[in-house]
């Protein structure tokens, strides 16, 4: 990532790869996505699939993002050691944490990561100060959250605030969708939307489906998840048996 802001508004469709296969997220880097998110807490990645995912990558086609277990300073380090362009960091609660957050994906003296790129992971030649600045992206899933979000939304050097609907919508006791759909001023999603754009922070959100991630758009999110690596067999499998024609 560079040192400029990227823009908040340009829509940014991704891909979510919870499979665990090295070589079908790599796949999807050149599908036509604009990111990719590999999931490694609710997806098949363990560090050994990460480590072995970024040891196939040659070249970067786009920001590959890593959704981490938790908000925990090993997992991040490890995930950017890697080889992944940044970290996507799940229920983070306030400011506090998105600082720790933020603190454990940056070298001294902006934070606190340690310098030990792995072997065999792409090309790390070089130093500490040499090395890309990586995306940090954390998660807004609780109702403390979305209370604290503008504290939490100008952290210093934080890139993203992303939505986890689902657990979103679980900790807030509501209809996902219908929550999706609430432009009322005080809904959980125009709030975070607001706090975001004082901030200058990117908006992302995992959708999960074209239909939600229109919904997501709608509400002024930027950086979707459209779907998941097996939504993507599903919705080809579908278009390619529909070109065919209908069966004789």
């Amino acid at each position: 990532m560079t040192e400029t802001a990227p823009s908040t508004d340009a829509v940014h469709a991704g891909v979510w790869a919870t499979l665990g296969d090295a070589r079908t997220t790599l796949a999807l880097e050149r599908a036509g996505f604009d990111w990719v998110g590999v999931d490694a807490q609710h997806g098949h990645f363990d560090d050994a699939g990460l480590r072995g995912l970024f040891a196939l990558r040659r070249g970067a086609e786009v920001p590959v993002l890593v959704r981490v277990a938790a908000n925990d300073p090993t997992a991040i380090g490890r995930a950017l050691d890697a080889g992944a362009d940044g970290v996507i960091v799940p229920l983070v609660q306030d400011a506090e944490q998105a600082e720790a957050a933020v603190a454990a994906a940056h070298y001294p003296p902006r934070g606190a990561r340690s310098w030990g790129p792995l072997p065999g992971s792409r090309d790390h030649a070089g130093s500490a100060a040499s090395m890309p600045r990586p995306l940090c992206a954390v998660m807004v899933e609780t109702a403390r959250a979305v209370a604290g979000v503008a504290e939490l939304a100008a952290t210093p050097d934080l890139d993203m605030v992303f939505v986890g609907p689902f657990d979103l919508a679980l900790a807030l006791d509501r209809d996902v969708d219908d929550m999706l759909a609430d432009t009322a001023e005080d809904a959980p999603l125009p709030v975070i939307v607001r706090a975001c754009r004082a901030a200058g922070v990117l908006l992302g959100a995992y959708a999960g489906s074209p239909e939600r991630a229109a919904a997501l758009r709608a509400q002024g999110f930027s950086w979707i998840a459209v779907t998941t690596d097996s939504g993507v067999l599903q919705l080809g499998g579908e278009a390619a048996r529909a070109a065919l024609g209908p069966p004789a």
